[in-house]
């Protein structure tokens, strides 16, 4: 058992069970750091409110994952809106409780290395938007998205103006894209979102650089 696998191990069993339908809020971006959600089922979305009133989505996140601790840690206020995809269960620990297991079992550098590489993967996702056209923004984002649903298939459990939101491309544009996908036969698309029915079709084509062919 690693290092991490242990921390997260003696979080869940301090904490309390939460559980969330879909589409409820979790945590709300500028309220204070009350509390640490850890995510047990289900998948979320951050979304980053601009103070044009503009949304991005930042992240999808499953089933392991921390949630607010950054802002725990930091002091600082959500930074983000963190929303239910699916049905989710969750163990919630107060900022004070999670501070202090945190200090007495050592796991500042745990949560640090893990804190830093989601911002190294946002910044690289922020590239990829700036830099790459529309057809491959939508295969990698559907890549760094997807997630294993309730069936274990991966998909993506997100709209299109949400996917849109992800890429910095309007809803029309994302549908175009998904469709030309969906005639490969590469995903499938219904009112739960987008199933991936051949991922390593989609991994070629993020790879080659053809995001529509």
């Amino acid at each position: 058992m690693d290092a991490w696998e242990r921390t997260w191990e003696s979080l869940v069993a301090a904490g309390d069970e939460r559980s969330y339908r879909a589409g409820a809020v979790l945590l709300h971006q500028g309220d204070p750091p009350s509390h640490v959600l850890l995510l047990l089922e289900g998948r979320v979305k951050a979304l980053l409110t601009l103070p044009d009133g503009e949304r991005l989505l930042l992240a999808v996140r499953g089933p392991g994952e921390l949630l607010g601790e950054i802002a725990v840690l930091g002091g600082d206020d959500r930074s983000a809106t963190v929303i239910a995809v699916d049905p989710c269960v969750t163990r919630v620990l107060t900022a004070d409780r999670f501070r202090t297991l945190v200090r007495t079992s050592g796991a500042e550098q745990v949560l640090l290395r893990r804190a830093m590489r989601r911002l190294r993967e946002v910044e690289a996702w922020r590239a990829e938007t700036a830099a790459l056209p529309a057809g491959r923004r939508v295969v990698r984002a559907l890549l760094r998205l997807a997630m294993p649903g309730r069936d274990g298939r991966p998909g993506v459990g997100l709209g299109q103006s949400e996917i849109g939101q992800a890429v910095g491309l309007s809803r029309g544009v994302v549908a175009a894209e998904l469709a030309r996908l969906r005639e490969q036969g590469v995903i499938a698309t219904g009112r739960g979102g987008v199933v991936i029915t051949d991922l390593p079709r989609l991994r070629a084509l993020a790879a080659s650089g053809r995001g529509s062919v």
